[in-house]
């Protein structure tokens, strides 16, 4: 993707965010820079001014590619979701993911599995916490938590740093809370965006 007309803001989220994967010396004080970073990013006008302009993210099944570093491998990805839309329940694998909004509401749902991981295709969960994300705020996602979103009354629009692609290229969980059925997916689509300014 081009930097030539790159919005301003994301340019210096995505320079600050390489010198952070240059400098820091393990991904997860990679992440948490990465999240702070994030936090003044969602905070910024001319970015939550662009967000309007997103394509709808096709209820969760796609997401924006905004930027993918060709040196370090983070991943900026965007979303649109529409009201009341209700997430799945799911897990990022082995990456870490920094999830903050731009505009709307949307509840982030934590949940913890107990059961003994010997039977193939079930998982019992037990929802650990609920937090609700309003715009401005960041919520930071490590390895292999499984968690869910879902939407306010009306549209949201986010932006998540995930410390490399996952979904296309490695399977992550999903699960279904009340059967216990539980699977390995591909995760949403990445269809490139670009953030012009």
């Amino acid at each position: 993707m081009s930097t030539a007309n790159r919005l301003p803001a994301f340019e210096r989220f995505i320079q600050d965010l390489r010198t952070a994967w240059q400098t820091l010396p393990d991904i997860e004080a990679k992440m948490r820079r990465g999240r702070d970073l994030l936090q003044r990013l969602v905070n910024d006008e001319s970015m939550r001014a662009s967000c309007k302009r997103w394509p709808d993210t096709d209820g969760g099944r796609r997401n924006l590619l905004l930027y993918e570093d060709p040196d370090y491998g983070f991943v900026v990805n965007g979303v649109v979701h529409g009201a009341n839309r209700k997430g799945a329940i799911h897990d990022h694998a082995h990456a870490w993911t920094a999830y903050g909004l731009l505009e709307g509401t949307e509840t982030l749902e934590r949940y913890r599995r107990v059961d003994d991981h010997s039977r193939e295709g079930y998982a019992k969960l037990e929802l650990e916490s609920t937090t609700q994300g309003t715009p401005g705020k960041v919520d930071l996602v490590p390895p292999f938590d499984i968690h869910a979103e879902h939407g306010g009354p009306g549209k949201s629009y986010g932006l998540i740093l995930r410390s490399e692609r996952v979904a296309g290229k490695v399977l992550q969980g999903n699960y279904d809370f009340e059967s216990g059925y539980y699977r390995r997916v591909d995760g949403p689509t990445n269809v490139p965006f670009e953030i012009t300014g």
